[in-house]
């Protein structure tokens, strides 16, 4: 099944130049904190650095949709591989210069991402017009495990630049990989229709009021968005933040525990991720409801055990739960949405992501402070399990039928 990736060369470069692309955004995104830090001192200026690797997608993350739409996305995504080698270069030549300051590096990181906000949404768009429907979930599958794959290699390259050439040569490494990145792009073959229509700051508005209308017709999309956003919104703060709060109350090595879980979860995430298109090929809405059950039961499990051995199965759960519902949720935007339309239909995706993170941090981070972390850890686990068990109850005709005769009886 796997095969694809070495006899279709397409696919095999595709994948390796997304995640080789993604392996220099992870490191810079590691470089940008680091040396804001070392710069300045302060972590309020710090978080600022961080506020500036987000906020891109939130002003430009539908209009990178737009883009994608209309042009080849081939040479778009060579295009902002070839834009990103001398913006993050530019950050090495400035430091030996001795003039590196923090304006220079936010500027630099606003415009990597914002430059991210077009190539992530034009990289998804590519995929179905390399595959069948046939391999889609197979090749799907392979693209979320060289990205997580990433996740779990960059730590490895960042204590080893960082223990022998310093932080500033994190920037030296991903201009290379946006390098490599460019040349396996070079290599795709993809047959791209050519968008006819007009090109213009209003065409890009109406195209965008023009793809919520057609979502928002479309059940099973306007389903996917809601429930997208629901299960975020619930899930990143009581998993990124609130899981580290607990174990900083637990242990004085919370920073290891929590690094360790990390990598249980990403692994076991790998996992599933390649078994996945061994027992399904085709993927549907209630698949994506299954995969945020399981979820939501793994973080009820942490929050009513709220013990340290049982983050880690907590975590385990967790990573079954999110591949199945992320991979059934790019299935369903790659199958459903028109094929001219896929880039907004990524963007959208993603900027609902970026807002739920948001909004997320903000208010959980709030109501933290008068809210024990375990009561929020269990509200959260009993919200995302009881929409995604109750979705799945409806859509069972049968079991429907049953329960409203027992209602009624």
């Amino acid at each position: 099944m796997y095969r694809i990736f070495y006899t279709n060369s397409t696919v095999r470069y595709y994948l390796l130049g997304g995640g080789i692309s993604k392996l220099g955004d992870v490191l810079s995104g590691m470089a940008f904190l680091f040396l804001a830090y070392e710069l300045t001192d302060s972590k309020i200026v710090t978080t600022g650095m961080a506020i500036a690797q987000t906020v891109p997608y939130l002003l430009f993350g539908l209009l990178g949709g737009v883009v994608a739409d209309w042009v080849q996305k081939k040479r778009l995504l060579i295009l902002l591989d070839l834009i990103r080698v001398p913006l993050v270069f530019s950050i090495v030549i400035v430091y030996y210069a001795n003039q590196l300051g923090y304006v220079h590096l936010l500027i630099v990181s606003f415009l990597i991402q914002t430059i991210g906000c077009f190539f992530n949404p034009t990289h998804r768009a590519v995929l179905p017009l390399i595959t069948d429907e046939e391999n889609r979930t197979v090749v799907n599958s392979l693209n979320d495990t060289f990205q997580r794959g990433v996740t779990v290699v960059s730590p490895l390259i960042s204590v080893w630049l960082l223990t022998t050439y310093g932080a500033i040569h994190f920037f030296t490494v991903d201009a290379l990989t946006y390098m490599i990145s460019t040349l396996c792009f070079l290599k795709v073959d993809v047959t791209d229709s050519i968008y006819t229509g007009k090109r213009s700051i209003k065409e890009a508005g109406l195209s965008i009021v023009s793809f919520s209308r057609w979502a928002n017709q479309n059940v099973t999309i306007r389903n996917l968005f809601l429930f997208t956003f629901f299960i975020v919104f619930l899930n990143t703060w009581v998993w990124e933040v609130g899981l580290l709060l607990a174990l900083s109350e637990m242990t004085t090595k919370s920073e290891e525990m929590y690094s360790l879980i990390q990598g249980v979860f990403g692994a076991v995430v790998i996992g599933t991720n390649l078994v996945i298109p061994l027992v399904m090929k085709r993927m549907s809405l209630v698949i994506y409801m299954i995969g945020s059950f399981i979820w939501g039961a793994g973080v009820l499990y942490y929050g009513l055990w709220y013990e340290l051995e049982h983050f880690f199965i907590g975590a385990v759960f967790i990573g079954i739960g999110i591949p199945i519902a992320g991979l059934a949720r790019v299935y369903l935007l790659q199958t459903l949405v028109p094929s001219d339309q896929l880039g907004r239909g990524f963007s959208t995706n993603a900027v609902l992501l970026y807002l739920a993170n948001t909004l997320s941090l903000a208010l959980f981070g709030f109501l933290s402070s008068f809210i024990t972390i375990q009561t929020l850890m269990i509200v959260s686990g009993i919200s995302m399990s009881t929409v995604s068990a109750g979705y799945l109850v409806m859509t069972n005709t049968n079991l429907r039928r049953r329960l409203t005769v027992q209602f009624f009886k």
